[in-house]
């Protein structure tokens, strides 16, 4: 969990060290609102946040069944918190038009229209997947921009 609360409130990071696992994720969801709600997030923002770590997490429990081992991060970037987790798997994401036929397959996508930004980059043996959301729905401006 956080070593220093006090010291993570003071720089707006907050960090874990988990193993991604289904059970576990209705708990990392409420661990993630109160950490929003903390950093100043209204209402909007906290159901942003748990439905992006309810993705983040979910794809790590598929995607990266070897090693599901992975770092979720929540920080305050101004008027913006950014949340990612960084996983084992140098696998890209993979998004694009979804098959609303299919029964998987559409949460990315569907985050990605959702939140200001979102992107992943190489990390180590791994990647870090991310996405970025406005505290408040008042300073809401989506860009629908993805980045690397």
């Amino acid at each position: 969990m956080i070593l220093n609360p006090r010291l993570a409130a003071e720089l707006g990071v907050y960090n874990w060290q988990l193993v991604a696992q289904v059970r576990e994720i209705e708990r990392w969801r409420a661990v993630v609102a109160a950490v929003v709600t903390r950093l100043g997030g209204d209402a909007e923002a906290v159901e942003l946040a748990r439905l992006g770590v309810s993705e983040l997490l979910c794809n790590v429990v598929k995607h990266v069944q070897h090693d599901p081992r992975c770092e979720l991060k929540i920080t305050r970037e101004g008027e913006t918190i950014r949340v990612s987790v960084d996983d084992n798997s140098r696998h890209e994401p993979k998004i694009g038009m979804p098959d609303w036929s299919s029964e998987s397959g559409r949460g990315l996508w569907l985050l990605g229209e959702m939140v200001q930004d979102w992107g992943f980059s190489p990390r180590g043996g791994g990647k870090s997947v991310w996405f970025r959301f406005p505290l408040t729905a008042v300073s809401a401006r989506p860009t629908n921009g993805r980045s690397r």
